[in-house]
């Protein structure tokens, strides 16, 4: 019991202390969004997640991260199992199957299974640290994170599936592997994405790639949410109009104002200081999650927090270029504001696997 509670003295409180500003933040952003509904259900419920979420970060940070990771090979298999059901018997939602209905509680997989995925490639570059220049390994690690893109990409969700691999990319990065392995890599992919773009991808995944390129092509179908989101951030200014008090999104102009366009629905009501506030929580997040990578007492430590490190990063980035029109609308959630409890307990898993190194690497030290 000792043990197990002095763990919470080696806690790293800048981290900690992000994730909770991040979180009263995201809460407040969304609460502003509800004002103009009829009911507060969404953000009652995003309390709860919140709740849930939490007891998993504590939960995570305390758990020895060697002995996770080893559990992870059996939790890989579940969900691939979750992502195997899904496009038989999951329900249809917004035309696509990417929930696991419980009555009470939308499951996404696809979400934890981006978890799994930094777990499961954590500890395979640690056990291979010695051969990552071979192609055997650069081919199992891939394989490890494309079989569950694709099946999130046959439900249809490529902008969750694109994720997964750029985590793949990114953790592979991270490992020392050959400059001339990366080139030929790097050639594959820009192969691979042609070939999906002319044989793979559906043609309303296709238009949204058009659309972005030329909102004009569709201003009042595809092309309008970009053009909402814009005028939405553009409406802000530098100060914003107040919370509860933005004209897109409490009229409902902006669609999807507390999942995908949330940044645009907080950057209309916060202006261009608010933004850049939130902005900055997200870059000190980044950094602490970047100082603990460093100071990991091993390799396996070092993979996990940078795969936490990218997680975050790739969410945010694309989320917040969606909204301001500098990427094609994917449908990912801002980690910590957008609506969701999947997205808010899978987010705070990866924050608590992240503090677990911390607390490990400080444990070592003293």
């Amino acid at each position: 019991m000792l043990s197990f509670l002095n763990r919470f003295k080696h806690f790293d409180i800048p981290l900690l202390v992000a994730t909770l500003l991040l979180a009263f933040a995201g809460l407040a952003i969304l609460y502003a969004t509800t004002l103009s509904d009829s009911s507060y259900g969404i953000f009652y419920r995003q309390l709860v997640y919140f709740g849930l979420g939490f007891a998993a970060f504590f939960f995570f940070s305390v758990f020895n991260y060697h002995t996770l990771t080893k559990a992870n090979r059996a939790v890989y298999l579940i969900f691939l199992a979750l992502l195997l059901y899904l496009p038989f018997f999951g329900p249809t939602i917004r035309g696509s199957k990417r929930w696991v209905d419980f009555s009470f509680f939308l499951f996404q997989p696809a979400e934890f299974i981006k978890v799994v995925i930094v777990l499961g490639l954590a500890r395979l570059l640690y056990l291979k640290r010695g051969q990552i220049n071979s192609w055997k390994t650069v081919a199992r690690s891939f394989a490890y994170a494309a079989l569950p893109a694709l099946l999130v990409a046959l439900e249809p969700d490529l902008g969750s599936a694109t994720i997964i691999l750029a985590l793949w990319a990114g953790i592979i990065l991270l490992s020392p592997i050959q400059k001339k392995i990366l080139i030929i890599l790097f050639a594959c992919f820009l192969a691979a994405g042609g070939l999906t773009w002319k044989f793979v991808l559906k043609d309303f995944q296709k238009s949204r790639v058009l659309v972005f390129l030329n909102p004009r092509l569709d201003p009042k179908g595809r092309g309008y949410n970009v053009r909402q989101a814009a005028i939405a951030v553009g409406s802000g200014q530098l100060t914003g109009l107040g919370l509860g008090k933005g004209v897109q999104s409490q009229r409902k102009f902006l669609p999807e104002r507390q999942t995908d366009f949330i940044f645009a629905a907080g950057s209309e009501e916060l202006g261009f200081f608010g933004s850049f506030g939130l902005l900055t929580l997200y870059f000190f997040l980044l950094w602490r999650m970047l100082i603990i990578m460093k100071k990991a007492k091993d390799d396996l430590g070092m993979y996990l927090a940078g795969g936490g490190l990218f997680f975050f990063f790739f969410h945010a980035f694309i989320n917040i270029a969606m909204n301001i029109g500098l990427l094609p609308v994917t449908g990912i959630p801002l980690p910590f504001v957008s609506a969701g409890g999947s997205s808010l307990i899978a987010s705070l898993i990866i924050l608590g696997i992240v503090q677990n190194v911390a607390i490990q690497s400080k444990a070592l030290r003293f």
